[in-house]
């Protein structure tokens, strides 16, 4: 199956710092069409009708959102754009915002008038701070046109922290407070930015709104899977001849990304969602990419039979133990854990005790942690000792000593 661009439409075809090249590929029309036609609930039903869900990873329906933070009681309401990507293998965003970023504006600007935001947030990943002149040139650009007249868009630089792409903490983090993740209830939706009702959805998300707007909610609809509507960009490095960024219509068969787009070859698993994503062996490399099976943030890293899925697990586990904002125990004392029995087993110091030991911490932390960092930290190794756990065993018997890759 060829590539379907609904969110990379326009990349590669307009000038990023040139309005008006976006304009003639029918730019900034499904705004015109939601300010002169459409009213801020017609909006939110047209996006619960195309069946978006976010494309941050957890996949929450969009338009329940935007329904919310518009009934919270209030007037000063805010919509945040998250642009920190700092997924393992995630380079997606960096790519849509280097060469469209007027269409994240267009579709900020339809979810400020959806929420009733006058204020809007674009949390741009401190490491792509050389794309901030790109942005703040384009905003206005758009300002010039008259198209944010109703919302203010500022662009406010991430902390260099992976927890502060879980929601909650980017928020701490505009504030200007240390980056960690907020207990639950009260929600963003009511109680979000400076405690007041907000909308927080990521780039990908916000670029998929002005085609929804433009093309009609029952278009968007029939693209992908019966739970999984539209299409996915994925992030695909590793062990492939063609890395690169892919849009693929959802349910698309892995095969057809990492082998058919991406040239891998002698493939021994793919690891699906970033650090913590989950990691499928090559046996079952047909499983659909869809947020029924495995999706994530839409990273995916290839590994071939050359790697060591025990280093390869134990490198992703120690970068997330070091990005833990440590504000919950199970998070912050669990991964250094599994850390330290993973090394074990890097030094071939590891004991059939020691999986038992990995299995009962992966068990409690998706239950205990407070934020998605923890939830998620221990799904490779869950994911390792199902589909290899022979190469566990096998160190065991061998005392055999790994070699980082």
């Amino acid at each position: 199956m060829p590539q379907k661009r609904v969110v990379l439409k326009n990349c590669g075809i307009i000038d990023p710092r040139q309005i008006a090249t976006y304009l003639q590929q029918d730019g900034f029309k499904a705004w015109q069409k939601v300010s002169t036609e459409m009213t801020p609930e017609q909006v939110i039903e047209e996006v619960k009708t195309s069946g978006l869900r976010g494309r941050g990873g957890a996949g929450f329906p969009c338009w329940l959102k935007w329904d919310l933070a518009r009934k919270s009681p209030g007037i000063e309401k805010y919509v945040i754009c998250n642009a920190d990507e700092g997924e393992m293998g995630t380079f997606k965003d960096k790519y849509i915002l280097g060469n469209d970023p007027f269409s994240l504006i267009e579709g900020i600007a339809i979810a400020a008038y959806a929420v009733g935001a006058r204020q809007s947030f674009i949390y741009l990943r401190a490491e792509y701070h050389y794309l901030l002149d790109l942005l703040q040139q384009a905003i206005k650009q758009v300002e010039a046109k008259g198209f944010l007249k109703h919302v203010k868009i500022d662009i406010r630089l991430g902390a260099g922290a992976y927890v502060c792409g879980e929601e909650s903490a980017l928020m701490d983090s505009i504030e200007g407070k240390r980056g960690e993740a907020r207990y639950r209830p009260p929600f963003p939706t009511t109680e979000g930015l400076w405690q007041k009702p907000t909308t927080i959805n990521n780039v990908e998300t916000l670029m998929n709104i002005p085609q929804i707007i433009l093309n009609g909610a029952s278009w968007f609809n029939q693209i992908g899977t019966e739970r999984s509507k539209g299409t996915k960009v994925f992030s695909v490095s590793g062990d492939v001849a063609k890395p690169g960024v892919y849009e693929l219509v959802l349910g698309t068969p892995l095969r057809e990304l990492v082998v058919d787009l991406a040239a891998g070859e002698k493939i021994k698993a793919v690891q699906v969602g970033g650090s913590a994503g989950r990691i499928v062996p090559y046996d079952k490399i047909d499983t659909p990419l869809s947020f029924e099976t495995v999706l994530g943030s839409g990273a995916v890293i290839v590994l071939n039979e050359s790697r060591d899925i025990v280093n390869a697990v134990y490198k992703s586990l120690e970068f997330l133990a070091e990005e833990s904002c440590g504000k919950c125990a199970p998070c912050r004392e669990g991964t250094k854990a599994i850390v330290g029995i993973m090394e074990k087993f890097s030094k071939g110091e590891g004991s059939e005790r020691d999986i038992k030991l990995l299995e009962q911490l992966s068990s409690a932390l998706p239950l205990s942690s407070l934020c998605g960092l923890g939830q998620a930290a221990p799904f490779p190794v869950m994911d390792s000792l199902q589909y290899f756990k022979d190469s566990y065993q096998s160190r065991i018997k061998e005392k055999k000593v790994g070699v980082v890759k």
